[in-house]
């Protein structure tokens, strides 16, 4: 058993206990809207973060509204984005169903999506929609799935139409994993049919992660294709930039200020 492991594991153990007593705690303040629910799972997961030992870098500026597009490699991509900054996922319905992670999902503003439903499709683009018209940011994951990160998959473009019509700004995110001791990126990626519990244990017994996050600047698109085309040529080039191993933090640091 590694040691690192295991003493991360109760760390991330206490953090999670703690949102919850912070979210029960905030009902005293009144009913939660859908802005505090974002802001909660935004505080929960800068302190998941924080006992997972992993380090986070940003480049451009996190987005305070529209649609935000991003490459999906793990779960751990939503803790990431969501430590830098408030914002609501469109998450698949499959998530609902997970320990803890379900109940912080819904408690934070998901949104569901059945992908293999034609209804649900309608219902989570309504619900986008409507969320477009608040301050804070949606999330969509437009590959669909989670990859080990040799490439970023053909984006589906039906979610961004809400944005489009809308004329609401969309703003590409590339997420990167970076490993000291040089281990390839996906190591950390979970993807096939790799067990939870076994790939967060993993993670868990890592030295050295961090995760690089860059931002492009928020445009308009006449339409959702060129939208996802645009975005998804933008965040294959924002990975094959990355940033020079002399910029990035520490697994160790803070992950925002």
């Amino acid at each position: 058993m590694s040691f690192r492991a295991a003493r991360r594991a109760v760390a991330l153990g206490l953090a999670l206990v703690l949102c919850v007593v912070r979210f029960w705690l905030g009902r005293l303040h009144g009913p939660y809207t859908l802005e505090r629910r974002a802001l909660w799972l935004h505080s929960t997961a800068r302190l998941v973060m924080t006992s997972l030992g992993i380090g986070v870098r940003l480049e451009g500026r996190p987005p305070t509204d529209g649609l935000v597009v991003a490459n999906h490699l793990s779960y751990l991509d939503i803790v990431i984005l969501s430590a830098a900054m408030p914002c609501f996922f469109v998450s698949k319905v499959e998530v609902d169903g997970w320990p803890f992670f379900g109940e912080a999902a819904r408690s934070g503003g998901t949104i569901f999506l059945d992908r293999a439903s034609r209804s649900s499709a309608n219902l989570a683009a309504r619900e986008i929609s409507e969320r477009l018209q608040l301050s804070i940011p949606v999330l969509l994951f437009p590959e669909g799935t989670s990859t080990d990160g040799s490439r970023v998959l053909r984006f589906h473009s039906r979610l961004i139409d809400p944005a489009t019509s809308a004329g609401a700004p969309v703003t590409a995110a590339a997420i990167r994993y970076v490993i000291e001791d040089g281990t390839e990126e996906r190591e950390l990626c979970w993807f096939g049919d790799e067990q939870f519990l076994t790939h967060l244990w993993k993670v868990l017994g890592k030295a050295g992660v961090s995760a690089e996050v860059h931002f492009g600047a928020p445009r308009n698109y006449v339409d959702r294709r060129a939208a996802a085309a645009a975005t998804h040529a933008e965040i294959e080039a924002m990975r094959r930039l990355g940033s020079p191993a002399s910029d990035r933090l520490p697994a160790s640091s803070a992950i925002l200020k």
